[in-house]
């Protein structure tokens, strides 16, 4: 089956249940088929051929998840758009995937005509959908209105194997990464996601992370299979916690999925204890650990729900899951990573590619139905990224590497000690830095931290944790955090320098930005203002 054809026939079981909601604009599951119906027609028309890359330009709206199951219809692959990165990124994108054909809404049309722009030379566009006025940079522009009143759709014929999307990362060159997933793998991961996490129809999904990011595919499709309601989440209320509590609590939302960030500000700033979350069924959280003492505050006080770390890089979708018991806390690390879900497989190697034994730590191979084709044009990616076991002479299973150090504590269950690039030899001693964060975390006057490799003015290589504080507290403190740390760590392992930051830089998906932390305490300053 594919993507699109799992949600007509859920459109087909509950034609009148409501599909999507955003702000007052309901669409149900007939319209959602219907629409996206249209959508691929107009595209096909516009002489879209199977396998072409489309890309989705959106600020959170009904339409783009439109877009998303019309370019599906149309056999095409969709390749979302992040609106809110710089516009020689998007050109990049653009570029790289050689997508002659956008979809938009109005709001974003001119990023757009700006981001065509910032390569060498304007880069023309064969059409534009969804824009006002027909735009200089395209050959053919398309409104939403002439969308809606496009003829019947005729399918092209599409494999489980072929692409259904592409999804953008950062390479740690700086070279933004296409990761490819076919209809089997997105479909495979969206159907073990339901039934890990019991969806089912009248469910109301909380639609956080943006398009571009994996999470997504979880609300939109997950969600959409099933028979639930997805509440696409206005992006103001991201930044606002007391109005997304009260959206939580007003929409009656029973599946929540973020990165633990979002959920530590609901907690910090929520007013929990002023609202009725008794609706709210599953908690899922993923993307980074969550620092311990935050989680067992929001487990407290949201004790009707259910709390899930779910694991899994973008190239595999998901593919470990754990359902945490306050037991799973402790002070100073987070909960386990867990088990890995039907039909996936796990080894946990050394450097050379040998099974360690369970309770020593290695890195984490995964194989997995979920699990990405590839990197969009980039062999000398893959060649790295997969490990191919062979088991008889004829056959052979195919791995990801993850990058990431775990250690099998015993049943199959893991824990995520740190990545293998945040690993680092200092004086001899091979220290976790996210070891190094959750230690330092522990302390009640920190509210996040960031453990980073900084060289020294004499040149030697120096621990710096670089941390926000909870209210009521002062940079005076960063001693006496420091040693704190100190007796939670080896020597080796203590920060040399606690630096006290206003905020912590963060990437378009929420999660800590390292690479610009660590620009900015080179250069002395933190979110733009001097070094206090």
């Amino acid at each position: 089956m594919l993507i699109d054809t799992a949600m007509d026939t859920a459109a087909e079981r509950f034609p009148q249940a409501p599909a999507l909601k955003f702000a007052k604009a309901i669409l149900s599951y007939e319209g959602l088929a219907e629409q996206s119906d249209r959508l691929g027609a107009t595209l096909l028309a516009q002489g879209v051929r199977h396998g072409d890359r489309i890309g989705l330009y959106f600020n959170k709206s009904i339409e783009s998840v439109i877009s998303l199951y019309g370019v599906l219809k149309a056999g095409a692959i969709y390749v979302p758009l992040d609106p809110a990165a710089p516009p020689a990124r998007t050109w990049a994108i653009i570029e790289q995937c050689g997508i002659d054909v956008v979809i938009t809404h109005p709001p974003k049309a001119r990023d757009l005509e700006v981001a065509l722009q910032s390569g060498d030379g304007c880069r023309r566009l064969q059409c534009v959908i969804g824009a006002d006025d027909s735009p200089s940079f395209a050959s053919v522009m398309i409104s939403w209105a002439d969308v809606h009143r496009a003829g019947p759709l005729l399918r092209s014929k599409v494999d489980p194997d072929d692409l259904a999307y592409i999804l953008f990362t950062s390479g740690s060159t700086g070279i933004p990464k296409g990761i490819m997933h076919s209809h089997k793998s997105g479909l495979a991961y969206a159907n073990l996601a339901a039934d890990v996490y019991e969806v089912r129809h009248g469910d109301r999904l909380s639609n956080h992370p943006p398009l571009h990011f994996d999470m997504s595919i979880f609300d939109y499709v997950s969600g959409l299979i099933r028979g639930a309601c997805t509440i696409i989440i206005p992006e103001p209320y991201t930044k606002l916690p007391a109005s997304l509590s009260k959206l939580i609590q007003d929409e009656r939302l029973t599946h929540w999925y973020s990165v633990p960030f979002a959920l530590t500000q609901l907690l910090q700033g929520g007013v929990l204890d002023q609202r009725d979350l008794s609706t709210l069924r599953w908690v899922i959280f993923a993307g980074e650990p969550f620092v311990a003492k935050h989680l067992h505050a929001l487990m407290a006080s949201l004790p009707t729900a259910r709390f899930s770390n779910s694991y899994g890089p973008t190239e595999t979708n998901q593919c470990t899951y754990h359902h945490i018991e306050m037991g799973d806390i402790t002070d100073d690390r987070p909960p386990p990573i867990g088990q890995v879900w039907n039909g996936a497989e796990a080894l946990v190697v050394d450097g050379d590619d040998r099974e360690v034994k369970c309770g020593e730590s290695g890195e984490l191979l995964v194989s997995s139905p979920t699990m990405m084709a590839g990197y969009w044009r980039r062999p000398e990616l893959d060649s790295k990224a997969f490990y191919v076991r062979r088991k008889t002479a004829d056959v052979t299973e195919l791995f990801y590497r993850t990058g990431d150090v775990v250690v099998d504590e015993g049943g199959g269950v893991f824990r995520f000690l740190g990545r293998q690039d945040r690993q680092i030899k200092l004086r001899g001693f091979r220290i976790e830095l996210d070891e190094v964060e959750a230690a330092t975390a522990c302390h009640p006057a920190v509210d996040e931290v960031a453990a980073i490799l900084i060289q020294g003015d004499d040149g030697h290589d120096l621990i710096t944790a670089v941390l926000t504080l909870n209210a009521g507290f002062d940079s005076g403190i960063s001693e006496e955090v420091k040693a704190d740390a100190a007796r939670r760590l080896p020597p080796y392992a203590v920060p040399e320098h606690v630096v006290v930051a206003p905020t912590l830089p963060r990437t378009a998906t929420d999660k800590i930005d390292r690479r610009a932390l660590r620009h900015l305490v080179r250069e002395r300053r933190f979110d733009g203002k001097p070094k206090p």
